[in-house]
């Protein structure tokens, strides 16, 4: 998967992709999200640009998800619903797990639970150093991406403020969803969500 810059313009989208889901899990095909965003405005979008856009945003993050993910987002607990929506961003955005994978995680497993802004500085210079798609980014394509991942960290739970030092919360989620995404090959998506070495 190649590196990508668009999450800069896509929130979490929690309330919109638990409620796509939960029509999916009544029998609705995935792309027909789209169709029902535009004729019957299920996300309650006022523009006709905004509804396209957000039912192509969910649509692209749970394509790839399996029967039993759809229904842990609609039926499990809150805080196992928004981290299966958060699972189904990093599965679709490279650079967004690798933030995940490498600076999240490796806060927790070090015992260091605050994201400071230095941790995003780094964190870009070094993808920018690996790559040469990352470096073409400008510097407004990193701040956007350092506000939307900010806001992806603290709506999905992960931390507990948007502003300074952001706290670390370390997410618990049902065993058994944990356990399923180590049998389905996510152990790696699994233990940078949830800080496991």
């Amino acid at each position: 998967m190649e590196y990508k810059s668009t999450i800069k313009s896509r929130p979490y989208l929690y309330k919109e992709t638990k409620k796509a889901v939960s029509l999916i899990n009544k029998g609705l095909d995935v792309d027909g999200i789209k169709g029902k965003s535009l004729e019957d405005n299920i996300f309650q979008l006022e523009s006709e640009a905004r509804k396209k856009e957000v039912a192509s945003i969910i649509t692209s993050r749970i394509k790839g998800l399996d029967p039993y993910i759809l229904d842990k987002i609609e039926n499990s607990n809150i805080e196992t619903s928004k981290i299966l929506v958060l699972y189904a961003i990093a599965k679709t955005d490279r650079l967004f797990f690798e933030f995940l994978n490498e600076v999240y995680k490796e806060k927790i497993v070090l015992k260091d639970f605050y994201i400071r802004d230095k941790d995003f500085s780094v964190f870009f210079q070094s993808k920018k150093e690996q790559s040469e798609k990352v470096d073409s980014w400008s510097e407004y394509t990193f701040k956007k991406l350092k506000q939307v991942y900010i806001r992806i960290l603290f709506e999905s739970g992960l931390i507990g403020n948007q502003k300074g030092d952001r706290e670390i919360v370390v997410p618990i989620i049902d065993s058994d969803v944990k356990e399923y995404l180590y049998e389905i090959g996510s152990k790696p998506y699994a233990d940078a969500i949830l800080g496991i070495d």
